[in-house]
């Protein structure tokens, strides 16, 4: 039996960071682990358990906590329920999202840290400064609203087969959540389902974002030098598919198929779910959601709670 309680002491959980005794230790505990073999589900359970004891004595020694006003407390009354669970929601999928790279081992773009703050790598995150820049007069009392969030799901985690899931979550699905299989192999657990949300209850559902012809044209060569863009702009594009969740899987480009992924990185598309069209002046899309749409819908938790 792996003694998961002894190396838990070595490696806390606070929030939704991680803090080793050291670095070099916190290393040799998940050095440990992968060679004692995969964490079964009882296993599992005991983590739980450890880190719901461990997270409070590591906040008390290295977290000095400031009371705010009581106005700002009341800000947390001030949420709905199904507002206060999806912030619930998104504290215990970071968490397990942490949890989930640390298992996997050091990345080869920072194979001094654990976890980094490049959302292209790991986990998109704010400091304190530039979230009040952001929030600016909301940051008070949505602050206070998050540290909530993150006590209430203290050392809670989701396990399949007794290890953390990657818990990956976007802002706004259109429709349907993306599956899992995208980008990340086949994960049961991050399959395609159904997700409520609309131009009525997500902010900037819907987008459309118009190019020049010419600055088409730039980018899809910049990515894609290879491909044949002779003619009018309108000939450029033929055929699109699209993948179960209504997300564009390809599209004809001058005679090449290219993936609506990458299609959404070379015009800063706010999700792969798109439509297109072009004329002789301009290209434009029109997008639905925003995020790559696998795993949790932000809005969607909110309105599936509601629901």
């Amino acid at each position: 039996m792996l003694d998961l309680g002894e190396n838990l002491r070595k490696l806390i959980l606070a929030g939704v960071g991680i803090a080793a005794v050291t670095k070099e230790k916190g290393a040799d505990v998940l050095n440990e682990l992968v060679k004692k073999g995969e964490l079964t589900i009882e296993q599992g359970k005991v983590l739980n358990e450890e880190l719901k004891h461990n997270i409070k004595d590591a906040i008390r020694e290295n977290v000095t906590i400031v009371t705010p006003p009581d106005d700002v407390i009341s800000a947390v009354d001030s949420l709905s329920d199904e507002q206060l669970e999806a912030l619930k929601a998104q504290a215990a999928a970071e968490r397990t999202y942490v949890y989930y790279q640390l298992a996997q081992g050091r990345k080869d773009a920072h194979p001094d840290a654990d976890f980094c703050t490049d959302h292209t790598c790991c986990s998109a995150y704010l400091s304190e400064t530039a979230a009040k820049e952001k929030w600016a007069a909301d940051f008070a009392p949505w602050n206070t609203r998050v540290v909530q969030a993150v006590a209430d799901t203290d050392g809670l985690v989701a396990l399949y087969d007794g290890e953390p899931i990657l818990a990956v979550f976007h802002s706004s699905s259109a429709g349907r959540t993306a599956a899992g299989d995208v980008w990340s192999g086949d994960l049961p657990y991050l399959a395609s389902v159904a997700s409520p949300e609309s131009a009525d209850t997500v902010p900037n559902y819907y987008s459309t974002v118009t190019f020049t012809a010419a600055e088409a044209k730039d980018r899809l060569l910049a990515a894609h030098p290879e491909i044949k863009l002779t003619g009018a702009p309108e000939t450029w594009f033929g055929a699109v598919t699209e993948n179960d969740s209504g997300r564009v899987e390809t599209v004809s480009v001058g005679g090449t198929d290219i993936e609506g992924t990458e299609m959404r990185r070379i015009f800063s598309l706010r999700s792969a779910c798109f439509t297109l069209t072009a004329d002789a002046e301009s290209v434009t899309f029109r997008v639905t959601g925003y995020g790559h749409g696998v795993g949790m819908s932000q809005y969607g938790a909110e309105l599936a709670k509601a629901g």
